[in-house]
């Protein structure tokens, strides 16, 4: 998922759902995982996460923007910088645990046929939702 300027993290369409859902859906790109994975290591600003990750600074902003408006990171303001950190030291043991999971399951999560690493961004056309 691509993140542009009308869906950000998509909080608000996930206001009303359980919240685990929209904790769940906030670490779903993998630029905002990666984001976590850094911070867990100490403070970043934005250029820091730029140049490690390699991209353009305005998706790295929209990333950090959508973990901060889901109370997942906080930022520092000190001059004319913000350094970022994560908010709660839970969600490493929360992606650790994710971690222990993928390993126990022998990542078979990545071969599911919708979330996987090669299930098709959008929906197959003709395909019907099984369930209701």
């Amino acid at each position: 998922m691509t993140m542009n300027s009308t869906d950000g993290c998509l909080a608000s369409s996930t206001a009303g759902l359980d919240p685990a859902v929209a904790l769940f859906h906030s670490l779903s790109d993998a630029t905002r995982l990666a984001i976590v994975q850094r911070l867990a290591h100490g403070e970043a600003r934005v250029a820091d996460l730029v140049t490690e990750l390699g991209m353009a600074q305005s998706t790295v902003s929209a990333h950090v923007a959508c973990l901060r408006d889901c109370a997942l990171v906080v930022g520092r303001p000190q001059g004319r910088q913000v350094f970022y950190s994560l908010a709660r030291p839970e969600l490493m043991d929360l992606l650790a645990s994710a971690e222990t999971l993928l390993a126990a399951t022998g990542n078979a999560v990545a071969l599911c046929p919708n979330y996987g690493t090669d299930a098709p961004a959008e929906p197959v056309q003709g395909s019907k939702e099984i369930a209701r």
